[in-house]
């Protein structure tokens, strides 16, 4: 049994590593995202709380403002939180903890993980993530398309495209840096490489790419597998694979390809309104997961995190 007195805030250096990734490894509501390797990637510097011998855990990715520690979501890296799935009573002890020793925290909690009402300067706010379940076959699941995804992908299979399979790393981000979401900085892909070329190195991280008629790259996903999940972690679209319908010919053939076996497409969702229905558009369902945020900053240092 685990007591309450036995969490800890463990540093970076004191991490015991194997037994903190055999923990996530471990847990029902394991994510690729907790494991060391990916946080040593993700976040520039990281501590943790760790609850009797590594029985719960959770990463904390800090920052320093104006001489103010504070806890945020890294890039590529949509779930944070406890892990494995704690109670009630562990998950308000976790909370209760961020609380009483941070002034800032903005993070993304697990699926697995709860809200509380009762940690006074805490508030969660409910975000989507999405998935399909890829179990039935390719005919059943193609069923509970939209109307407006499968004209999508009717459209796109008339534009002559090709799928290419473990399209090169390089190439992938090249494409990326030609094609910047909003929000991403050129010095992010580096980090995002680093990633990807573990991913590939390990044998559970793929990008797939579409080219045109011309053989031009006009969309590419790298897909990376943790456990039962696929997840659609990075996308990029040229405004030719906007018009061409690239990404919805490029889900449409992948889930095509996997249809069957016992594996749920992870979408990592959106807020973005229209990216939300193109993940629903291919049937996928919405999971919810919180957002933990604590600000105990005075007011003229509100703004600390923007």
């Amino acid at each position: 049994m685990v007591k309450a007195t036995e969490l800890q805030y463990i540093k970076h250096a004191d991490i015991d590593h194997s037994k903190w990734d055999r923990c996530i490894d471990e847990a029902l509501n394991s994510r690729i995202y907790a494991c060391t390797w990916q946080l040593d990637r993700a976040a520039t510097r990281w501590d943790a709380l760790v609850l009797g011998d590594y029985e719960f855990v959770m990463p904390l990715p800090f920052r320093k403002k104006m001489g103010i520690r504070y806890l945020y979501q890294p890039l590529f890296s949509q779930q944070l939180g406890i892990y494995p799935t704690p109670d009630k009573k562990i998950s308000e002890l976790f909370y209760a903890y961020l609380d009483k020793h941070f002034r800032y925290v903005e993070l993304n909690l697990n699926a697995g993980n709860i809200s509380a009402k009762n940690i006074t300067s805490t508030t969660f706010s409910a975000r989507k993530n999405y998935l399909l379940s890829l179990g039935e076959s390719y005919q059943n699941i193609v069923s509970f398309y939209s109307k407006n995804t499968r004209r999508n992908i009717a459209k796109a299979d008339k534009n002559y495209l090709s799928l290419v399979e473990g399209i090169r790393l390089e190439t992938y981000l090249d494409f990326k840096l030609q094609n910047l979401a909003p929000g991403v900085k050129r010095s992010d892909i580096n980090t995002l490489k680093s990633m990807i070329a573990y991913g590939q190195y390990k044998g559970f991280g793929e990008i797939y790419g579409v080219y045109s008629s011309e053989n031009e790259l006009c969309a590419a996903v790298y897909f990376c597998r943790w456990k039962d999940r696929v997840i659609y972690f990075n996308a990029a679209s040229s405004d030719s694979g906007k018009e061409l319908g690239a990404m919805y010919f490029l889900v449409n053939r992948f889930i095509q390809k996997n249809a069957g076996r016992n594996l749920t497409l992870d979408f990592e969702g959106s807020m973005i309104p229209g990216v939300a229905r193109f993940y629903a558009g291919f049937g996928a369902t919405p999971e919810t997961y919180f957002q933990l945020r604590i600000n105990r900053l005075p007011l003229p240092l509100k703004w600390l995190k923007r």
